[in-house]
């Protein structure tokens, strides 16, 4: 029995380390080598909750590769927070990898993020971002790769305006 037991832990901490993004080559300095663009903020409509319109923040970005190595197993972590405020609204992790690691001069697909909380009403969504009661929020982005620390890439207010993506 004992013997079984350190067979599957030796099996799933080779699984482990052959999967860990630091595996996939050197770790890449991405505070130059990515680049956010195509950045589009605004309110999603959540639609109805509990009888009421609900609207949350989005986010919807590109990353280019402005590096010379192909970069795969990028972390990205997204993170929406009222502004002024540190509690989060909701985050979003994804790792950009396989069909859509980014080579050099690469682009990524649009990559589209909401965040879990938003507001709730019985007003229009048009008078929900008008309220008195309404907050403004931001989101930021941050990436990594292998296992260098997380850097933050952009920090952007979310626009008062409703958004379909």
């Amino acid at each position: 029995m004992r013997f079984s037991v350190r067979l599957v832990a030796f099996v799933l901490c080779a699984g482990a380390a052959a999967w860990t993004p630091g595996c996939s080559g050197a770790a890449v300095d991405v505070a130059s080598a990515v680049k956010v663009g195509d950045i589009v903020t605004g309110w999603y409509d959540a639609g109805i909750v509990g009888g009421q319109n609900k609207l949350v923040p989005s986010v919807s970005f590109t990353l280019t590769n402005a590096g010379s190595a192909k970069i795969n197993a990028l972390q990205v972590l997204s993170v929406f927070r009222f502004i002024g405020e540190t509690e989060e609204l909701g985050s979003s992790y994804i790792v950009l990898r396989g069909k859509d690691a980014l080579g050099p001069s690469a682009t990524s697909k649009p990559i589209s993020i909401h965040a879990t909380w938003g507001f709730t009403s019985p007003l229009t969504r048009a008078q929900i971002l008008v309220d008195h009661r309404f907050q403004d929020a931001r989101v930021e982005v941050f990436a990594k790769h292998g296992s260098k620390d997380y850097v933050k890439l952009t920090e952007v207010p979310i626009k008062r305006q409703l958004i379909t993506h």
